[in-house]
């Protein structure tokens, strides 16, 4: 990073951030791409460069770009919310075509359907992509993937990335969170999309100057982290199985996909926000629940080893009072 060329990205004179959007363009068989500084402004960009304001975007009731990203899609994009339940990975076709079927004059049109790939860790079957935007394409509705984390679902469905993102009109992915990048997440699609969502992109303020000093870690990411992805699913799978030994804390699923799952602290005189607190003062740092919710997000990544997925599973089972978790080097939690 230190050694990259620079220019200046607000006009397109940066060679690094030019070679990373090749090749995340390249990566996932699309014809163009924008380097964005995070993932909710790329989603952002898909909702203002996809759908004219006023209409609705369907997607998954959990979809991050409903419920963590400030709610832009509404204030920003001036887009309604058609939240669709959803179970799993799997995807209810029949209720998205019915909402996409249902519109009248008194609500708003469907005008870009959301999928998320993978979801809360759990990755989507490649049928229902395809069916899915089979029925979008039938009704002539655009198809944007929030895949944040693509390169894990791929990993975990034992395809190349772009044989998922073959499934949508453009896809976002973050160069950092498991591929270990610091900072950014690229935007595909055809070379016209991304025209308007680099012209949005100004509109937001994310059009950046000597970024190829941070494009680099994003190349460096491309070129040397996706394969290892793999190791952060084996260490949450190791980490699940551990925890579920444990008296007092439930896991939310019977198979753990990719490197992401949840849990719930069934121990009384023990609340959610008490135990992370617990957990974060003695190394293990873990999500607070979400406002109303009880579920913790367990999450692995670039740096974590099975040595250190042991050693969490002691604190955490130390945390919940369960005796039979000790380790010999830790020490018990003080709530």
């Amino acid at each position: 990073m230190a050694e990259a060329a620079v220019g200046d990205d607000f006009y397109g004179e940066d060679p690094t951030v030019e070679a990373l959007e090749a090749r995340a363009a390249a990566l996932l068989h699309k014809d163009a791409a924008l380097y964005v500084p995070s993932g909710t402004m790329g989603n952002l960009l898909a909702h203002l460069s996809h759908a004219p304001g006023g209409g609705m975007v369907l997607g998954p009731e959990h979809a991050h770009t409903f419920m963590s990203e400030g709610g832009g899609v509404a204030r920003v994009a001036g887009m309604t919310v058609g939240p669709v339940a959803q179970q799993g990975g799997r995807l209810d076709i029949e209720r998205y075509a019915s909402l996409m079927d249902g519109a009248s004059i008194l609500s708003p049109s469907p005008s870009l359907i959301w999928v998320e790939q993978p979801t809360r860790g759990y990755v989507v079957p490649l049928s229902d992509l395809e069916a899915l935007t089979r029925l979008a394409a039938a009704r002539e509705l655009p198809v944007h993937f929030d895949g944040a984390r693509i390169f894990n679902a791929a990993i975990a469905l034992g395809v190349s990335a772009a044989d998922i993102a073959r499934h949508a009109d453009s896809v976002m992915f973050c160069v950092s969170k498991g591929l270990g990048a610091p900072v950014g997440s690229l935007l595909v699609g055809t070379t016209a999309f991304i025209a308007r969502a680099r012209r949005n992109r100004q509109i937001l303020g994310g059009a950046m100057r000597q970024a190829g000093i941070i494009a680099a870690g994003g190349l460096y990411a491309l070129e040397h982290h996706v394969e290892r992805l793999a190791e952060d699913h084996v260490n949450a799978r190791r980490l699940a199985e551990g925890i579920r030994r444990l008296d007092g804390i439930r896991v939310d699923r019977p198979l753990v996909e990719t490197n992401i799952f949840y849990a719930e602290v069934e121990r009384a005189g023990i609340t959610p926000h008490a135990f992370v607190d617990a957990l974060r003062r003695h190394g293990v740092i873990v999500n607070h629940p979400s406002v109303g919710q009880r579920t913790i997000r367990f999450v692995t990544h670039l740096g974590i080893d099975a040595a250190d997925i042991d050693a969490a599973i002691s604190i955490i089972g130390e945390t919940l009072g369960d005796p039979m978790s000790r380790q010999p080097g830790t020490e018990v939690c003080d709530l």
